[in-house]
């Protein structure tokens, strides 16, 4: 008997250890630091797909979010829940993913968007802004997959021609560098979409993006604040709201498609990138485990240990 109830109190003081443990790493992660993995292309050069960054969520809750700062902030297109605890659990537990994007604008700003010879320029409470960060190289389109995989689908009913664009995405690519020697990502010769010319389809830097109702939906206006996704709106910020964008202009969904972000979202500010990868898994050890040679080649050493501007 003496022995059955030494077991049971040990057994549940280690309950109250892992529960303790648990909950000491959970108010770190969420006020403390976070680790974050970029999945998209909308920060490139800045942040390339597959990099790992640290954040710092603490001194963000005592101080004011600056311009030119990279914040993470949760999806501002979810739809978040009326009820107040369900509210407080998408937020830090469970719910909208995470998102990074530079801010270009804070409470009060006016920001003015328009194009100016031919490019696309951004006017900050009136005079023009200095975007050094911005993605100075040309996207090139590359094709997730083979194209004898792309016909094999296509032949086997698997997928429609519809469905392909899905399959394409826009990659940095530096035209003074071979295919096989670039910097950014790895882009191999039969997976780049070429247009009817046998040419890639390439998009240089600073070209507009054309807002289109037929893609877009109508065009936002709210008093004298306007957007729809192209380079051209205006808004004046009101109370902790934040105007943000990409870095990669031509590649990001930011404020211009879904306008101004309430502060509540933002959640922490990336200060250094830890590691490069070129790889779109989350998980690193699925990537190592489909591809144990190729995926050693694929680290960006010169990357490592950086902090971010």
């Amino acid at each position: 008997m003496v022995n059955s109830d030494v077991k049971k109190a040990g057994f549940l003081a280690s309950v109250r250890e892992i529960v303790v443990l648990l909950l000491i790493v959970f108010i770190i992660r969420t006020f403390g630091f976070g680790l974050y993995q970029v999945p998209t292309g909308s920060m490139e050069t800045t942040m390339l797909v597959g990099e790992r960054f640290f954040a710092d969520k603490f001194t963000i809750l005592f101080s004011s979010i600056k311009r030119g700062d990279i914040i993470a902030f949760n999806d501002p297109t979810f739809k978040y829940s009326k009820n107040k605890f369900m509210r407080v659990l998408q937020d830090y537990v469970w719910g909208p993913s995470n998102w990074t994007k530079r801010v270009i604008g804070i409470p009060g700003d006016e920001l003015k968007g328009t194009i100016e010879d031919g490019r696309p320029v951004v006017y900050l409470n009136g005079k023009k802004l200095n975007e050094p960060y911005l993605n100075k190289y040309p996207l090139i389109r590359v094709w997730n997959i083979g194209l004898r995989d792309l016909q094999k689908r296509i032949q086997s009913g698997q997928l429609s021609r519809g469905d392909i664009g899905s399959l394409l995405k826009t990659k940095s690519y530096d035209p003074q560098k071979p295919f096989e020697a670039q910097a950014f990502y790895q882009i191999k010769k039969d997976r780049i979409y070429r247009g009817e010319d046998g040419q890639p389809v390439i998009t240089m830097p600073g070209t507009p993006m054309e807002a289109g109702p037929a893609i877009y939906g109508p065009k936002v206006v709210k008093g004298d604040n306007y957007w729809n996704n192209g380079d051209e709106f205006y808004v004046k910020l009101g109370a902790n709201q934040y105007w943000l964008m990409g870095d990669n202009r031509l590649g990001s969904t930011d404020c211009r498609v879904f306008g101004p972000i309430d502060g509540r979202l933002i959640h922490g500010k990336i200060l250094f990138r830890i590691w490069s990868h070129d790889s779109d898994e989350n998980w690193w050890i699925l990537d190592l485990l489909k591809h144990p040679v190729e995926f050693w080649s694929r680290f960006r050493w010169s990357r490592f240990f950086q902090s971010v501007k």
